[in-house]
């Protein structure tokens, strides 16, 4: 009997750092941030901090992986033996990526592929690649990990604020977000994403501080009846990021917590002053 070699990709947009990135070994394949005079690849030759540093000079634009991109991926596990891959991608309501990979493993029919839409977005993403990779490294098998990932992704929740809406108006990212409005009332909206894998408002409230304290409300209402991990996001807010994650020391029913940044190709989209917690229910 030969045993299956699983290999996991996802996108650059999952936010896992370098250590998990290896212990899983996670083959990333990079978003693209596009200014006019140069194309910069994402968290791999430019910062979230320097694309926020930047936008009051230019707005740049995102791709997803280049298609080159993706097909090296596919011809270098090949080489190295792989006979199966779980690609777990952004959510297609947000990015291209899930139906690029779809047409390159359409060209690699020696790889079995399960390419499975996250439908979320950030550490929400990088969770489900995370349980992948445990389950990956437990030694499970491919279809048993596949008919799993349903239920790991019920079990994400990512809830996150911005300091403006501008940012996520002009790059077309809204969706049912009413930007203008909001604006003028001072209105904060507690931003989630939706069955469809699209940014909707979970709930408004008025002013940063409220706002901030609805995140931390949200999440400790699941820590109440359900033990989670949770995940704590900024960018180019990282003071008030801190104090959101001490804010979940000591909670109970904590399973863990965890500190990062996002990526810079989704610092695009929601400007300076991005605070995220991602809930992630046990089993």
């Amino acid at each position: 009997m030969v045993l299956n070699k699983i290999a996991l990709i996802s996108d650059s947009s999952c936010d896992l750092n370098e250590e998990l990135i290896n212990k899983y070994n996670v083959r990333i394949m990079p978003l693209r941030i596009i200014y006019k005079a140069k194309e910069y690849i994402d968290r791999v030759n430019i910062t979230p901090k320097e694309v926020y540093d930047n936008l009051n000079i230019e707005i740049p634009t995102t791709s997803m992986p280049s298609m080159l991109d993706i097909e090296n991926i596919y011809t270098a596990l090949e080489k190295e033996g792989y006979t199966h891959v779980i690609a777990v991608t952004i959510s297609s309501g947000l990015s291209g990526t899930f139906n690029a990979v779809k047409l390159v493993s359409e060209n690699h029919l020696s790889l079995i592929t399960c390419l499975f839409d996250s439908k979320t977005i950030s550490a929400g993403l990088g969770a489900i690649v995370q349980e992948c990779g445990s389950l990956i490294n437990e030694g499970r098998s491919f279809e048993e990990i596949v008919n799993m990932l349903p239920s790991i992704k019920n079990r994400i929740s990512v809830y996150y604020v911005v300091e403006t809406l501008e940012y996520l108006k002009k790059g077309g990212r809204i969706g049912r977000v009413a930007a203008t409005i909001g604006e003028l009332l001072h209105i904060k909206p507690i931003i989630s994403v939706d069955e469809d894998g699209k940014y909707y408002n979970y709930t408004k409230v008025r002013g940063r501080k409220q706002s901030i304290n609805k995140l931390i409300d949200i999440a400790k209402e699941t820590l109440e009846t359900t033990k989670a991990r949770i995940f704590v996001l900024q960018g180019g807010a990282l003071e008030e990021g801190k104090k959101l994650y001490d804010s979940f020391l000591g909670a109970a029913n904590l399973i863990s917590l965890h500190f990062g940044d996002i990526s810079p190709a989704l610092g695009v989209h929601t400007g300076p002053g991005l605070l995220g917690v991602i809930v992630v229910r046990d089993v």
